[in-house]
């Protein structure tokens, strides 16, 4: 007897810090992702000025896979970071206490 694999699903990079996902219409540049929300900027390509949004991630992921996005840039370093984890990575800085 033969076995029936299921078809395998496209699996959608996780929403990190630094990335920019390209659409028919727009960019959507990833700022900071939360537990539940993330901060991001919505706007046409070229655009001067684009505002701060901020919704869940599972809205923000439904909306990517409905305007068939894709993912033009993930970046990776201190962008990505936490505000913690980047505090970690900095070199300590020396306090002069002088009277």
């Amino acid at each position: 007897m033969k076995k029936i694999k299921a078809p395998r699903r496209l699996v959608q990079p996780v929403l990190a810090a630094g990335q920019l996902w390209r659409m028919a219409e727009a960019d959507l540049r990833v700022g900071i992702v939360g537990k539940l929300l993330v901060h991001y900027k919505l706007g046409k390509p070229n655009a001067l000025h684009v505002s701060n949004s901020i919704n869940p991630i599972q809205t923000v992921e439904k909306y990517l896979k409905a305007k068939k996005a894709v993912l033009a840039q993930f970046a990776v370093g201190v962008a990505s970071l936490t505000r913690h984890e980047r505090r970690l990575t900095e070199p300590q800085r020396e306090r002069n206490w002088s009277p």
